[in-house]
């Protein structure tokens, strides 16, 4: 059987959710041939250049600009002009199609959808579709021509309603979770892991993924750095600068200065993550789907922080009303709402239990069960 993964590289989480079918289709069920492709970059490299440089440059510089384009995605103009656009890169996409003559398409970006139920609805190809929503709330991208797609797997079982109210038939929708690292769920020795990366066994311990990924490197991070060296002296903290050199310095910088050595270690890009994850008892971050449902998996408490306008801040609000997460939003006092949390165990207590219900460890293996057999 031959399956094919699309994705596109607008976000990381879509090529992080391509890359966990992958890994999991691959491991278990080896006879398969399976394929992985960026579909934009495929059909033009110079406009896979374009778009996502505009994409983000709007995230990083003009979030406000890129929510407006989010929302009116939904319907209208915009709408309409991405569905035409989709129909056009459609027929360059057909010749791969065509070439590799896939059984199965798995889609992560609402993008390669489009492209194929188009074709699906022309008859060019008749290959079961699988579409893989990665955020935590349902957007009409993804239902272009849906009753074309086979499958649609949500994170939860609120947008599994959604997609039901839309009028999808309920046995075609799978609450699955969004795809994660498989590792999440392993057993490590956080002893030895701790006492590797310098930090002690008996102080409450907080991932700050504070890279510079899309929406996330704003000045109050540094500001949450202060904070954290100044204060909180029975907790530690491993701050993930990513592969921005200026957040990775300047929190080295802040650390220096409080000479807080011992209690805050500065991490650049890492694939340690599962790692990480298993020692902490607090995560911060930007709410992208993936970190998100890792930090489920996990079972951590998540106070989530800069969230992009649109999918993100969807995120943040079905994490806040679910009491898996606490949002610090533009105008609070970052100090006093850390306070109210990392001293409270009560309220941390909540927040892993709500985290325990929404958890999907085993997400990309029930996918690729689902879809294969």
């Amino acid at each position: 059987m031959k399956v094919l993964i699309l994705y596109a590289t607008y976000g990381g989480g879509h090529l992080s959710t391509a890359n966990s079918i992958k890994e999991t289709l691959e491991k278990e069920y080896p006879n398969e041939k399976i394929e992985m492709i960026d579909c934009i970059k495929y059909i033009n490299q110079f406009i896979n250049k374009i778009t996502t440089g505009a994409y983000s440059g709007m995230a990083k510089k003009a979030p406000k600009m890129w929510g407006k384009i989010y929302k009116d995605s939904r319907k209208g103009i915009v709408a309409v002009f991405s569905e035409n656009i989709n129909k056009i890169f459609a027929k360059k996409l057909y010749k791969l199609l065509n070439k590799i003559n896939p059984d199965i398409i798995i889609s992560t970006h609402p993008f390669a959808t489009q492209m194929c139920t188009y074709l699906k609805k022309h008859k060019k190809i008749d290959a079961k579709l699988a579409n893989i929503l990665t955020d935590f709330k349902m957007h009409e991208q993804w239902l272009v021509r849906y009753e074309y797609i086979n499958l649609f797997f949500v994170s939860n079982e609120d947008m599994k309603k959604e997609l039901i109210y839309y009028g999808i038939p309920e046995e075609k929708i799978f609450a699955s979770g969004i795809p994660i690292n498989s590792k999440i769920s392993q057993e490590f020795n956080k002893e030895k892991i701790l006492k590797e990366i310098g930090l002690k066994e008996n102080k409450k311990t907080i991932l700050f993924f504070a890279g510079g990924g899309l929406g996330l490197a704003r000045k109050n991070i540094f500001e949450f750095m202060e904070i954290f060296a100044e204060n909180f002296d029975d907790t530690q903290i491993i701050a993930i600068s990513g592969k921005n050199d200026k957040i990775y310095n300047e929190f080295n910088e802040i650390v220096t200065k409080y000479k807080k050595e011992d209690k805050i270690k500065v991490i650049k890009f890492t694939d340690k993550v599962p790692e990480l994850m298993s020692i902490s008892d607090i995560v911060i971050t930007k709410p992208g789907g993936v970190t998100i449902s890792e930090s489920l998996a996990a079972h951590l408490p998540i106070i989530a922080i800069n969230p992009i306008p649109g999918q993100e801040e969807e995120n943040a609000e079905f994490l806040e009303k679910n009491q898996v997460a606490v949002w610090i939003k533009k105008n609070d006092n970052i100090k006093e709402v850390l306070e109210s949390i990392i001293n409270n165990d009560e309220k941390l207590k909540i927040l892993k239990e709500n985290a325990k219900k929404f958890a999907k460890p085993n997400s990309s293996k029930d996918i690729c069960k689902i879809i294969l057999e």
